[in-house]
């Protein structure tokens, strides 16, 4: 790529509104064009950096002479413009791999079916607290493309989705973090899940013997990839199941990181609580220690952290109830934590869009655990399937408010309702942020 050639964005949100201006300063000709409509803050952006702009339509021909195209990551490869794109052989790449090209910051990137918001939340505040430059970027913040365009950081920590991981090719981090493998947006990856955990892999691809690639070795998806798809990186495996030599595992109820020195730390200190937050803990700390990060900073962090919104977030508890907020929750193993987590009898709310959702690994803790499943969702049809005769009480909801008011009236005192959907949010809420919030408002009024 040189100075003068033309750079299209499609997709008029955070990561193509970032690219573009990231695109401008570099001194390229920039188009950006959404087939939707473009909400007004990053149109505003767009006009600031004097970036044209179309929305509502693509306008084919001024697709097609492009040097490069930048894919917000909510395109799906399959979509029509795409593959003509392709057809006219334009490069394709991810907001990822464009910003990447243009900083020398050192960063760590981390993705993972399950957890990567809350391990890259705890990550970024360790290398803070350590006082670090360092930016928070990628699925969480402001694009990475926007901070490379606007700010100077020494370091970022990145939390990648598999569609932000799909368009890169030489994005090399310096310690990369693959925190598990389990079903999720399989209708991008052709319902194949060997497809899904190739595109999880990318995180590490170009990674040498001179980067880190930090994983779970209990995770059986990582692991029996590996044996066939080694990673040249050095290896950082970490276990609540048996103990490792280089990296960390769990001791009873003590957790070991071994990087250079060993940092123990008693489970009850962690200001994450449960089976999950053990691992994302683990996965942050030997990170921190890759950078140098002193144990007592990473042992005061790890015991200091405020968890983020949306994940297991308490909320009230009314009459007794317990009111548990999980909207983050947008696939099957992420739930699975969620009810593994809960010690009181629970009330359930359930659904959405299904993703090509497999329940069957919920039966046990809803036989064990759930008194009540709530269906919120337009079509609840696979829910009744999977649930249908599992407890005694099922019902159907068409709103948050209509959700919480039954959960309210099948719960008494010691129970806890819990908003886990299983499930992309996209029927009846902008996000898993909106629902979150409908929840904790609904929650609020009764």
């Amino acid at each position: 790529m040189t100075i003068g050639d033309k750079i299209v964005v499609l997709g008029g949100g955070e990561s193509g509104t970032g690219s573009a201006v990231l695109a401008k300063k570099q001194g390229f000709e920039v188009w950006l064009s959404d087939a939707g409509a473009i909400p007004q803050k990053y149109k505003d952006v767009l006009l600031k950096y004097e970036i044209a702009f179309e929305e509502g339509t693509h306008t084919e021909e001024k697709l097609f002479s492009a040097t490069e195209i930048i894919k917000s990551p909510g395109i799906p490869d399959k979509a029509e413009i795409i593959k003509k794109c392709k057809e006219k052989g334009i490069g394709i790449i991810s907001e990822i791999e464009f910003a990447s090209r243009y900083t020398n910051a050192k960063t760590i990137a981390i993705t993972g079916s399950n957890g990567k918001t809350t391990s890259t939340l705890l990550t970024y505040h360790i290398l803070q607290k350590a006082g670090l430059n360092v930016g928070l970027a990628g699925n969480v913040g402001k694009s990475f493309a926007l901070q490379v365009a606007e700010n100077h950081f020494d370091v970022f920590v990145l939390e990648l989705s598999s569609f932000q991981l799909d368009g890169t090719y030489e994005f090399k981090p310096t310690v990369s973090v693959l925190l598990n493998i389990t079903p999720d947006h399989l209708d991008r990856y052709e319902y194949k899940m060997k497809n899904y955990v190739a595109s999880k892999f990318r995180i590490a691809q170009n990674q040498t013997k001179e980067e880190h690639f930090i994983f779970c070795a209990d995770d059986e998806e990582t692991t029996n990839w590996l044996k066939e798809h080694p990673v040249k990186a050095n290896n950082i495996p970490f276990s609540i199941k048996q103990k490792v030599e280089n990296g960390a595992y769990l001791d009873n109820d003590t957790i070991n990181i071994n990087i250079n020195s060993t940092l123990t730390m008693s489970i009850h200190e962690l200001a994450l609580q449960g089976k999950h937050n053990i691992y994302n803990s683990m996965a942050s700390a030997i990170g921190a220690k890759l950078f140098g990060i002193s144990d007592d900073i990473i042992r005061e962090s790890l015991s200091d952290f405020q968890n983020v919104e949306h994940r297991l977030e308490p909320v009230l508890k009314i009459s007794g109830i317990e009111y548990i907020n999980d909207s983050k929750a947008t696939n099957v193993n992420s739930t699975w934590y969620a009810l593994d987590s809960m010690s009181t009898p629970t009330v359930w709310i359930v659904g959405g869009v299904d993703k090509g959702n497999d329940y069957n690994q919920l039966l046990p803790l809803v036989r064990n655990k759930v008194k009540a499943i709530i269906c919120l969702g337009v079509d609840n049809k696979k829910l009744h399937e999977a649930f249908d005769g599992q407890v005694d009480i099922i019902a159907d909801a068409a709103s948050m408010s209509e959700a919480v008011k039954k959960a309210y009236s099948l719960g008494k005192r010691g129970d806890t309702v819990l908003l886990s959907p299983a499930c992309a949010s996209f029927d009846l809420f902008e996000n898993y942020e909106d629902r979150g919030r409908q929840f904790k408002q609904a929650v609020r009024e009764l």
